[in-house]
């Protein structure tokens, strides 16, 4: 699924009047909207997410080359908070990500993006990496799949990526439509998301899709913008029909959270405004809650969670801290700190008989949930 306009640390700006929406996520609109034009505002609000990654690079936040691939249109310098958000969200999910890869680097590995639209994680992945027994896979809506085949077929640097790694260049694919790409190492599924909560009887087909490779599921921002049947349904599909046990498996969640006290609930009002609703928000609404959701969903051989702000404190050096403060002046500590406690990262996997994560993740920090029960 594509992102929607909705406040969240790649997006949300400050003022005297307090927060307001500038980008990305996952949204639907009101009640009284149609079907058609729901759709269509998460189809088409993907720019946002792009030009915040674009302009936190730009501002030496983040090193990522292929940024200004998916940039159509000219971008307007973010505000501190939002490059800071930018940073933690990305380098948190990267370290885990390449934990993973770096975990028995020689055994073939899977990653499954949902909703993926712009991001650049598969072209950081193999532009670092000369040999890398990997199958990529992104999952989004038609439109936004389309933009991004297409932004890739004017970037000769993206296409020798993926060329540079596969045995013959006729092994990658193009839909006549133009909406779909698969090869060996890489694919991008034109695919509603719905189409995979199990409520049809016939799923449907994912190229090159391995039942039997240990797999990384990435959802930033994604799921929970579903209802929270679907987003379950989602879980249970890729989990018990797409890759089954005993197939190592994991998921990496980002998320916002902890909606009952009064900044959760300013949020939740301002995005009421708009006609967006946080579906699943209430049900996985602290981190206790969202890692007793990874259990049920599956992930029963161990859960984590960690808010934004303990990420940046914990998993951030001192050495990195000192250059990212050095970058700009962020006089808007109190706000960042609410904000950021109010963004998870969540993480949990089910191991086979190798421990493929477990070992991955076993040093990973963890934040305390002593409190964090009923949030």
């Amino acid at each position: 699924m594509a992102a929607p306009q909705i406040p969240n640390l790649n997006s949300l700006r400050s003022g005297r009047g307090g927060l307001r929406a500038r980008g990305r996520g996952r949204g639907q609109p009101g009640a009284d909207a149609s079907a058609e034009h729901q759709d269509k505002i998460v189809q088409n609000t993907d720019n946002d997410a792009s030009g915040s990654r674009m302009s936190a690079v730009e501002s030496g936040y983040l090193d990522d080359p292929f940024a200004r691939a998916f940039i159509t249109e000219q971008v307007s310098r973010r505000y501190p908070i939002i490059h800071r958000g930018t940073y933690v969200r990305t380098t948190a999910i990267d370290q885990l990500v390449d934990r993973f890869l770096a975990t028995d680097p020689d055994q073939p590995k899977q990653i499954v993006s949902l909703g993926a639209g712009s991001d650049t994680r598969f072209f950081r992945i193999l532009s670092k990496r000369t040999s890398l027994p990997l199958i990529y896979h992104e999952i989004d809506f038609p439109t936004n799949t389309s933009q991004k085949i297409a932004a890739i077929k004017r970037a000769p640097a993206l296409l020798s990526i993926i060329t540079s790694h596969l045995a013959n260049h006729a092994d990658l694919a193009i839909s006549a439509d133009g909406t779909s790409l698969h090869s060996p190492i890489y694919n991008v599924h034109s695919l509603d998301l719905r189409a995979l909560t199990g409520s049809t009887p016939d799923l449907p087909t994912l190229p090159h899709l391995s039942p039997t490779t240990p797999t990384l599921l990435l959802s930033e921002c994604c799921l929970i913008y579903l209802p929270p049947g679907d987003a379950d349904g989602i879980l249970h599909t890729l989990t018990t029909k797409l890759i089954p046990a005993p197939t190592p498996l994991s998921l990496i969640l980002y998320e916002p959270i902890r909606p009952h006290d009064s900044f959760g609930k300013v949020m939740i009002s301002n995005l009421a405004t708009r006609g967006i609703v946080l579906q699943t928000l209430k049900k996985y609404s602290s981190l206790f809650r969202q890692r007793e959701r990874l259990k049920r969903s599956g992930f029963a051989s161990g859960q984590g969670a960690s808010d934004v702000n303990y990420i940046w404190e914990q998993w951030v050096s001192d050495a990195e801290k000192e250059r990212v403060g050095r970058l700009e002046m962020l006089d808007e500590m109190e706000e960042w700190v609410l904000l950021a406690q109010h963004y998870c990262v969540a993480w949990g996997w089910r191991d086979g008989e190798r421990d493929v994560f477990a070992k991955a993740w076993r040093n990973v920090k963890m934040q305390d949930l002593v409190g964090d029960e009923e949030m």
